[in-house]
C-alpha cells in the first residue's frame, strides 16, 4: 500500500509539472519558520513536534513517514507528534488541510489511468 502511495504522488508529480518539492526547513522552539529547502531526492516535507519542545521542519522520504523509523532517525526527541504531507511548504505550523488538497486532485487523473489500463 505504500509503495502505491510513492509512486502516485511521483505521478502526480509528472502530471503538474512539479518536479521538486518545496519544504519549510527549521529546528526551533518558536513555531515560526521561513527558511525554505529544496528537495533534491526528498517526496514529502515533515513537521516533527517534542511534547512541551522544539518543531522540527525539513524534507523526507515518504518511505520514512512512520513512527519507527522516525525514532531511529530522530533519537534525541522522546514523545513526539508528527505529520507528513506532499505539497508545496505544507509543514508550516497552521497547514493541516494542505497535506489533504493533492491527494483530491489525483482523483480525475487515476481514474484516466484506471481506464488506460483496462
Amino acid at each position: 500500500m505504500l509503495g502505491r502511495k510513492v509512486i502516485l504522488i511521483r505521478f502526480f508529480k509528472l502530471l503538474t509539472g512539479r518536479f521538486s518539492l518545496r519544504c519549510y526547513k527549521c529546528s526551533d522552539y518558536t513555531g515560526r519558520c521561513h527558511n525554505v529547502q529544496e528537495c533534491t531526492y526528498e517526496d514529502s516535507c515533515i513537521s516533527i513536534s517534542e511534547r512541551g519542545g522544539k518543531t522540527i521542519r525539513q524534507c523526507l522520504r515518504y518511505t520514512d513517514c512512520d513512527n519507527s523509523r522516525l525514532q531511529q532517525m530522530f533519537p534525541s526527541i522522546s514523545g513526539f507528534t508528527y505529520r507528513c504531507c506532499s505539497s508545496n511548504l505544507c509543514n508550516s505550523s497552521g497547514a493541516s488541510a494542505a497535506s489533504i488538497a493533492p491527494y483530491s486532485l489525483l482523483a480525475p487523473a487515476l481514474l484516466a489511468l484506471r481506464s488506460a489500463w483496462l
